[in-house]
């Protein structure tokens, strides 16, 4: 699952036309109506504010607008963009400032998708990798070596607390839960304590 690293906007310019796209995440349906309403609102003095989002862990939601542009110029290429790059939570919209010469249909097509992909690829990409974090006890005499074993292994935890004992919130693949507890059993001779959390995403950069 892939979305917007984050929210953000960038100008396009298309022989007079400004085309000003902005992304935001959503987390759902209701969030990006919310979303677009309120850009909608901001700016009324623009010719067109065409829209279009993919929500859902899988994407299963989209929807898209014209906003009187002629059917199929600006709404659709827009979302093609979001699901071609495999995005989903996210929110698109161009806000379109005529600039008096007419960019005919395969013109507008081509606007709002390079709108739309250009700020895609300005505010970048992130993977949601699930994981489940594993909070780890262990008494201070263990904790210096038992974080550095996490480091040998390429685990960065998200929290490291100091208390009565050290507690390390370590988020870990869904799929390797069992056996990073195996390992933090065996590295520390069975010492620590372990509790699962709820289960969640972490976002991984994606190179373009």
């Amino acid at each position: 699952m892939r979305t917007i690293r984050q929210a953000g906007s960038r100008e396009l310019e298309v022989r007079r036309s400004r085309f000003v796209c902005t992304l935001a995440r959503a987390a759902g349906e209701d969030e990006a109506a919310r979303f677009l309403e309120e850009h909608r609102r901001a700016h009324r003095d623009a010719t067109h504010n065409c829209t279009a989002y993919v929500v859902g862990e899988h994407g299963e939601f989209t929807r898209s607008s014209d906003d009187g542009e002629p059917a199929g110029t600006a709404g659709i290429p827009m979302l093609e963009v979001l699901v071609r790059r495999g995005l989903t939570g996210t929110v698109a919209v161009v806000t379109r400032y005529f600039g008096g010469v007419k960019l005919g249909a395969g013109g507008l097509v081509r606007a709002y998708g390079q709108a739309v992909a250009g700020t895609v690829d300005a505010v970048g990409v992130v993977e949601l990798r699930p994981v489940v974090t594993v909070t780890v006890a262990v008494e201070h005499a263990l904790a210096g070596r038992f974080l550095g074993d996490l480091h040998a292994r390429g685990v960065r935890p998200g929290d490291v607390r100091y208390g009565r004992r050290v507690e390390a919130d370590v988020p870990v693949p869904l799929t390797d839960v069992d056996d990073f507890e195996a390992w933090a059993a065996q590295a520390t001779a069975g010492r620590a304590s372990l509790r699962r959390g709820v289960p969640g995403y972490v976002e991984v950069p994606v190179t373009p």
